[in-house]
C-alpha cells in the first residue's frame, strides 16, 4: 500500500535547553504532517475529514535518536495502521534516510461538532484511509 511522505522543516524555537528538538515540537511536527496527508482527502474544497469533525483520542511517541536543528528538513513518512469504523491509526516515521528519530502513532475519530458526538467515518473517509492501509511496524 501506499506511504505518504512529509518533510518538515526544524525551526529554532524548536529546540530544548539541552540543544535538540523538545518533545512538544514532535507533536506539532506529527500535526503538520498528518494535517498535510489528510488534506490530500478533498483537495479541490479543502479536507473533508477536518470539515466534518474530528478529534485525536490518542498519541504514542517513541523517541529514537536525538534530533537537532538545521537546515535541512526532517522526513516524515506514514502510513494508516488501523482503520476501523469509527477510528483510524495513522502510524509514523520520524527520519532520515537510514536514520530513524522517532516512532509514532496517532488515533483519531470522526467527530460531529455540531452534536457534540462521535460518528461514523463516511464511505469517502474510508476509501482515501483504505489506499495507505499497513500492518504496523512497531510504532504503536
Amino acid at each position: 500500500m501506499a506511504r505518504h511522505s512529509y518533510l518538515c522543516p526544524i525551526r529554532w524555537a524548536d529546540m530544548d535547553v539541552y540543544g535538540i528538538v523538545n518533545n512538544v515540537a514532535y507533536l506539532r511536527y506529527l500535526e503538520e504532517a498528518r494535517v498535510d496527508f489528510i488534506f490530500r482527502m478533498a483537495p479541490t474544497e479543502g479536507d473533508a475529514f477536518f470539515r466534518d469533525g474530528s478529534v485525536v483520542v490518542e498519541h504514542r511517541i517513541r523517541y529514537r535518536r536525538q534530533l537537532v536543528h538545521r537546515h535541512a528538513p526532517v522526513e516524515i513518512e506514514m502510513w494508516v495502521s488501523d482503520l476501523q469504523s469509527a477510528t483510524v491509526a495513522v502510524d509514523y516515521v520520524v527520519k532520515d534516510d537510514d536514520t530513524v528519530y522517532a516512532t509514532a502513532s496517532t488515533v483519531m475519530a470522526p467527530f460531529d461538532y455540531g452534536t457534540g458526538r462521535p460518528r461514523r467515518l463516511t464511505d469517502e473517509e474510508t476509501r482515501f484511509f483504505e489506499k495507505y492501509v499497513e500492518a504496523a511496524l512497531g510504532a504503536r
